[in-house]
């Protein structure tokens, strides 16, 4: 079996590797599938070259401790372990492997019966393996733990629009009657407004945290700018989540984000409710696409031989949507 693997940290043409091995056997209450399609995120680079540095802490302090790669997967049931209830041989489905050891860039992966969800019928596997963590994210990143999401007509910006999770995040706030900005770098303003955004800014030109301009609800998928400044930008009441980024934002989001949200009445802080692949969230997801509101954008397809190549692409943060790794026609 083919699997992405890598023993130590770096950038990814210089660390990552595809190796050959034996194949898995799901055991007792796992599911074994064959791996049709895996997609890239930015999250799959904390793993590979932690960011904050801080998160070293978890993955291994020198090296990696788990050394395989991929979150997003879709594909087929190859086997069963015994007490799995819920599939069988043949079964279309999908996973996000985070919580799991991952393992998703691989022929073959496996998981405990519950990390799956059925494709529902008639989706690609292509388009199932961009949803499990980006599309889960951005739901999540638009609902705060008491349940509260943008009302129609508020004004919700998206930092990050082009990415992984941005361009799940600008069509569901649409979805929304949300009013939707969107900030990404010049030459993927016009990928953005296809998605549906009624502003896009150039994030070279516009620093929205110190324009006119006040928003109800923003969603900053890597975070660069302090947190006080980014305060300004939110109208009383408002919402400021943030999924990631550099160490120093981060920190501040988790530690003054809560001080600001009790002084300021506006709620501030890191996404710290995330449930991954949350079946009512992917529920909610798939609804969208089949009623049209939202698509997944696929950038650009890369076989498995070829997974340092759609790694570099991303790393280098040319992605305009999602990078699919696919096994074979789905």
């Amino acid at each position: 079996m083919k699997a992405a693997v890598r023993d130590r940290y770096g950038p990814p043409g210089e660390v990552v590797e595809l190796r050959d091995g034996d194949r898995p056997t799901g055991a007792a209450g796992e599911v074994l599938i064959r791996v049709r399609a895996a997609s890239v995120n930015r999250a799959d680079f904390d793993g590979i070259q932690p960011r904050p540095s801080f998160v070293r802490l978890f993955l291994g302090l020198r090296a990696p401790r788990n050394h395989r790669l991929g979150l997003d997967v879709a594909g087929v049931v190859e086997s069963v372990g015994t007490d799995v209830t819920r599939f069988r041989q043949g079964d279309r489905v999908f996973a996000d492997l985070y919580p799991f050891g991952q393992g998703a860039f691989a022929e073959f992966a496996r998981a405990p019966e519950r990390s799956f969800l059925p494709i529902p019928d008639g989706m690609s596997f292509d388009d199932a393996s961009t949803l499990p963590h980006s599309a889960v994210l951005a739901v999540q990143a638009l609902r705060l733990r008491s349940g509260r999401t943008p009302h129609p007509g508020d004004k919700v910006l998206i930092d990050g629009a082009s990415g992984n999770v941005g361009p799940f995040a600008v069509q569901i706030a649409k979805s929304m009657g949300a009013e939707v900005t969107a900030i990404c770098s010049a030459a993927k303003m016009g990928f953005v407004e296809s998605l549906g955004a009624d502003h896009v800014l150039d994030y070279s030109e516009v620093d929205y945290t110190s324009a006119d301009e006040r928003y109800d609800w923003i969603v900053d998928t890597d975070s660069h700018h302090p947190i006080l400044r980014i305060r300004r930008a939110l109208r009383r009441g408002g919402v400021y989540v943030t999924l990631g980024g550099e160490g120093r934002p981060i920190i501040a989001a988790l530690l003054l984000g809560p001080v600001i949200s009790l002084a300021t009445g506006k709620h501030m802080g890191l996404m710290l409710w995330w449930k991954p692949f949350k079946a009512e969230d992917v529920a909610t997801v798939t609804r969208l696409i089949a009623a049209g509101a939202v698509t997944p954008a696929i950038d650009r397809r890369y076989t498995l031989d070829e997974i340092v190549d759609a790694l570099r692409y991303v790393d280098a943060g040319s992605s305009k949507g999602k990078v699919v790794i696919t096994m074979g026609a789905g």
